[in-house]
């Protein structure tokens, strides 16, 4: 018996163990839900072990299998990306992976200048939310909003933020908008990005626990929509002036308070420490740094 386990079998049963399903993982792997159970009987019969209990319209992984997924898929997942990173070292594309409302409001309007100034490099853009797996994605960069610990990562800061509270100006003039108190009669419009109107309010107001409370609010789970509804005069949206830039420079938003909350958490640009950016991504990197 050959002293390597049959490959084929362990990326079936890796599947099989993330999905807990040999028909996801068939799909998965475009073959077949009786492919991917011959595959798991060749390793079970080359470790001498059953990894799976059989039951009607189930699989129940047993403990060894649990085991011993925990142990190979950090393997696997090298493999996958090693494998990945010499692909796409022949690929003059830069991929790059950045919050929603950051690359509609900071990134786009600069994007343009970026590309004329270097024609050879071709912008591949992913907008989430979520924090890029670089061992999983297919991301050269990423920027990412948060606290800057990340000892795997490069971490270069883009732009320290704060917690700043955005309306029209007619807004403002409608509600008599002079001091913080007075948001006692306007629209809260809450965001997922920057959660912050109860520390904002308890910091520079003097209104109370019930009174806070009491303020009427709207929830958006995006920046985007919360500083639209602002420009829109449908109420006050507590976010940063990185993401208002145009609203400002047009006047559509105003600050009518002038008071800042300083946050832990800014705006970032990431990339594993054990890779060695390719040019494409290495200038993209030095364009950023140098629009701080």
């Amino acid at each position: 018996m050959s002293s390597m386990p049959p490959l084929k079998a362990l990326v079936a049963f890796e599947a099989a163990m993330r999905l807990n399903s040999f028909s996801l993982a068939a799909d998965e792997l475009n073959v077949t839900p009786g492919a991917v159970g011959q595959q798991i009987q060749k390793l079970e019969a080359w470790l001498g072990v059953s990894l799976f209990a059989r039951q009607v319209r189930q699989i129940v992984p047993t403990d060894e299998a649990r085991a011993y997924c925990a142990q190979i898929q950090p393997a696997l997942a090298q493999i996958v990306h090693a494998s990945r990173r010499i692909r796409e070292n022949q690929n003059k594309g830069v991929r790059i992976s950045m919050p929603p409302s950051f690359a509609a409001k900071w990134f786009a309007p600069r994007m343009t200048e970026f590309l004329i100034a270097h024609p050879g490099v071709a912008l591949e853009l992913n907008t989430t939310t979520a924090m890029v797996d670089f061992e999983l994605q297919s991301i050269d960069l990423a920027v990412r909003y948060f606290d800057g610990n990340a000892p795997e990562l490069n971490v270069q800061l883009l732009h320290a933020d704060e917690a700043r509270v955005y309306c029209s100006p007619s807004y403002a003039r409608r509600l008599k908008l002079k001091s913080p108190d007075d948001l006692q009669r306007a629209t809260l419009l809450h965001n997922t990005l920057h959660p912050h109107w109860t520390t904002w309010l308890r910091k520079f107001g003097k209104l109370s626990a019930r009174q806070i409370d009491g303020i009427a609010g709207i929830h958006f789970d995006q920046s985007l929509m919360a500083i639209e509804a602002a420009v829109r005069a449908q109420g006050v949206v507590l976010t940063s002036a990185v993401l208002t830039e145009a609203e400002q420079a047009a006047k559509s938003l105003i600050d009518p308070f002038g008071l800042s909350l300083p946050l832990k958490t800014a705006y970032y640009l990431v990339y594993p420490k054990s890779i060695e950016l390719k040019p494409g991504a290495a200038t993209l990197k030095a364009w950023f740094i140098g629009e701080q």
